[in-house]
Parts: C-alpha cells; sequence; structure tokens
C-alpha cells in the first residue's frame, strides 16, 4: 500500500454529493426521484451572463487571467459590495477564486494547526469541520439552535473563545437551517470580539441577497473595528444560479495588517489552481453589472416555495417546522417521528424516492432534523411532501 500522510484522512465530505450521486444512480435505474437533497437553484444561468462568457471565448479571451483575478472582476466586485453594503472596499483586497470554497480552504488552511482552535458553526457547512481537522486544529462546533431562531448566539460564541482560538466563523444567511442573524445580535458578538483581538473572523455570506419576511442581511463589512481581521466569502454560484461556473469572490483584511493575508491567499492561488478562467468572469462581471430581473424572479419563486414547504412540513406526522427566513433551506424536527434523522433520509430516497439530508451531516447537533431545500420547482415540492407523508403514514 502506498503510503499518504495523515491529513488526507482526516478530510470529509459534503454528503449532499453522495445522495446526489445515489439518486442519479436510482433514476437511471428508472426510479422517479425528487431531489431535494443538493443546493442548487433549478433555475437556469440568465442569458444576459451566458452571452457574455460567448462572447468572451468569441473574443479570443483564452490565456491565464491573474491569479486574483481580472482587474475588471475585481472592480465589479466592489461596485456590488458599495451597493449591497454600503462599504467600499479596495479591488487589491478582492480575490476572485473557483467557487466559495477555495476561500474557505484558504482561510482555515492559514489559521489552522496542530495546539490551535477553530469555531464553526454546528450545524453548518460541513466542508468548514472537514478543513479544520485536515489542518491538525481542534474544531470546536458553536452551537445553532432552533430554539434561538437558527441564527448564533453572541454571548454562547464568546464564551467559545480561548487563548488558542485562530479563527471563528460565522454564516447568515444559513446553510442547512435557514437561519439569519439579526443586526442586535451581531453587534453584540463585535463588541465582544474587541477584547479578543487574536481571532481572525471567517464570514460566510453566500446567501446575502435571499432573505425573507422583512429581514435584511448583515454584512460583517458594515463594522470597521474588525475589518483588519476580517474575511469576507460570497461568489456568484446561488444568487444568479451559476454553480457549475465555479465562480467566487472573497474580500480581505484591509491595511497593512491585512496586506499579507492577501499575498498568502495569492500565492496559494499560484500554486493550486493558476488562476480562474477568463470567459467566467466575464460572465460573473455581467451578472454583477447587468438586469437584476431573474435574481428578483427566483427570489419571488424561493419565497413562495418556502411557505409551501413550511406549511407541509408542520402538517406531517411527527414533524414541525420553524420558517426558514434566510437562503433557500428547510430544516425540520424529525425527532418525534421515531426515526434517527440519517436512517429517515436514507430511508425517504430508497423507498420512497425523496432525496433530502440527514441533519448529523452538518454536525453533531443535527441529529433530529433533516435539511430540504426548496431549490426545486413547486411542483416537485408538493410531490416529494405527498411521498414523506405516505411514508411516515405507513
Amino acid at each position: 500500500m502506498l503510503h499518504t500522510i495523515s491529513a488526507f484522512d482526516r478530510l470529509g465530505e459534503e454528503n449532499a454529493f453522495a445522495v446526489l450521486a445515489r439518486a442519479t444512480a436510482l433514476a437511471h435505474q428508472g426510479r422517479d426521484i425528487v431531489n431535494l437533497g443538493i443546493g442548487q437553484p433549478d433555475f437556469k444561468t440568465p442569458q444576459h451572463i451566458v452571452e457574455a462568457a460567448i462572447k468572451a471565448l468569441r473574443d479570443g479571451h483564452h490565456g491565464y487571467t491573474p491569479a486574483n483575478g481580472l482587474l475588471a472582476t475585481r472592480e465589479a466586485v466592489v461596485r456590488r459590495t458599495l451597493t449591497t453594503t454600503g462599504i467600499e472596499v479596495s479591488p487589491e483586497s478582492v480575490m476572485i477564486l473557483p467557487g466559495g470554497k477555495p476561500t474557505m480552504f484558504a482561510a482555515i488552511l492559514m489559521f489552522g494547526e496542530p495546539g490551535t482552535e477553530i469555531l464553526y458553526p454546528d450545524p453548518g457547512f460541513p466542508i468548514y469541520r472537514s478543513m479544520i481537522e485536515f489542518t491538525g486544529a481542534a474544531p470546536i462546533p458553536v452551537p445553532i439552535r432552533e430554539e434561538n431562531g437558527f441564527a448564533f448566539s453572541a454571548e454562547e460564541t464568546l464564551a467559545l473563545i480561548t487563548p488558542k482560538t485562530r479563527l471563528l466563523i460565522l454564516n447568515s444567511p444559513a446553510n442547512p437551517t435557514g437561519g439569519v442573524t439579526p443586526r442586535a445580535e451581531i453587534e453584540k458578538l463585535v463588541k465582544g470580539l474587541e477584547a479578543h483581538p487574536h481571532v481572525a473572523i471567517l464570514s460566510d455570506e453566500i446567501y446575502d441577497v435571499m432573505t425573507y419576511d422583512g429581514e435584511t442581511h448583515c454584512s460583517l463589512l458594515t463594522f470597521p473595528e474588525i475589518r483588519d481581521r476580517l474575511i469576507v466569502l460570497n461568489g456568484w454560484s446561488k444568487t444568479w444560479a451559476m454553480t457549475g461556473w465555479r465562480m467566487g469572490w472573497s474580500i480581505w483584511p484591509n491595511g497593512d495588517k491585512g496586506a499579507h493575508l492577501y499575498d498568502k491567499v495569492r500565492k496559494l492561488a499560484v500554486n493550486c489552481w493558476s488562476c480562474v478562467n477568463a470567459p467566467s468572469q466575464f460572465a460573473g462581471i455581467a451578472a454583477i453589472d447587468g438586469p437584476q430581473d431573474d435574481v428578483d424572479r427566483m427570489m419571488r419563486a424561493f419565497d413562495n416555495r418556502r411557505k409551501v414547504v413550511v406549511e407541509g412540513l408542520n402538517a406531517l406526522p411527527g414533524v414541525s417546522c420553524i420558517t426558514p427566513k434566510g437562503a433557500f433551506y428547510a430544516f425540520p424536527n424529525v425527532s418525534k417521528t421515531g426515526w434517527k434523522a440519517k436512517k429517515l433520509a436514507s430511508a425517504l430516497l430508497e423507498d420512497a424516492g425523496v432525496a433530502l439530508i440527514g441533519g448529523p451531516d452538518f454536525g453533531i447537533l443535527g441529529e433530529g432534523y433533516i435539511r430540504l431545500s426548496y431549490a426545486n420547482s413547486e411542483e416537485n415540492i408538493l410531490r416529494a411532501l405527498e411521498r414523506i407523508e405516505a411514508f411516515l403514514v405507513k
């Protein structure tokens, strides 16, 4: 057997892709599968964005781009950030990456090593913990509780910080819960972080435009007191239905303190993925600067589906679901069904033809919950709810 370093044995996975593979295999066998597992909009990328990429190819943009992204793409992110947050950032602090995960990878790799601690949301996106463990750092879960509307608690988060803490990962609007943390709670957290200047913050804001019921996203960029240790993750995948384009951006700390972090991630890009392909970057510019009608249309559809999902889930035996305030996920409580969450999700796929993700795939505190993505048609959602009800009644 070939010898590999033990760090690779510590890598976890994102089970949504395993469920997608199994659902696809069942569909190839002729089974009718409704997939509410993967977090991918069912809409096509808006046509003007596709046309921008085609034009870039026809115009001859076939070569390497700078490791940190085309200046025009970074300047588009600057404009978009000013529009959504009111904060002006420098294009020299913006990094263009092949998706959102490379920002997680870079930030966690920078701050994680044996003997250190990194705080992350639980339940939360599984790659957080996977990458923390890969670095050898201790993963410290920040509890995300249903009774708190799946928002993080500033008090509980601050109490977990120790001299060993290097990085705090935050996510709002959140995957897998759909929780949105109110600005007042974020203000409390930022105030408390003044006592812990050794802690960097990674704020995953990939679902920033996806809020409902009058909720508004509060970007950590709006707090200048932490700007010199803040990394913001965002991208094109969710907002513009561009998951397969692999396009993300991040905003790194400003000032003298932050410049060395930016240069480190630039070097990582050079060593790992070289650069993001040119046509996608032109598409990204068109997404930001072009009409947003399709985004508005998607959000109206997600909002309608959200209402159907919550009503349908709460009508199921043994199931309860609080109303998600953001993203496109519901995180229903299934503890009263008598099933363990992952076994229920597996049985629903194999026996009822509905793909969902068991809560424990998102963390220790995910037991008793399943994640349902309503980034699928209302017709398919209703079919799935009927099948889940028939299964639970049986």
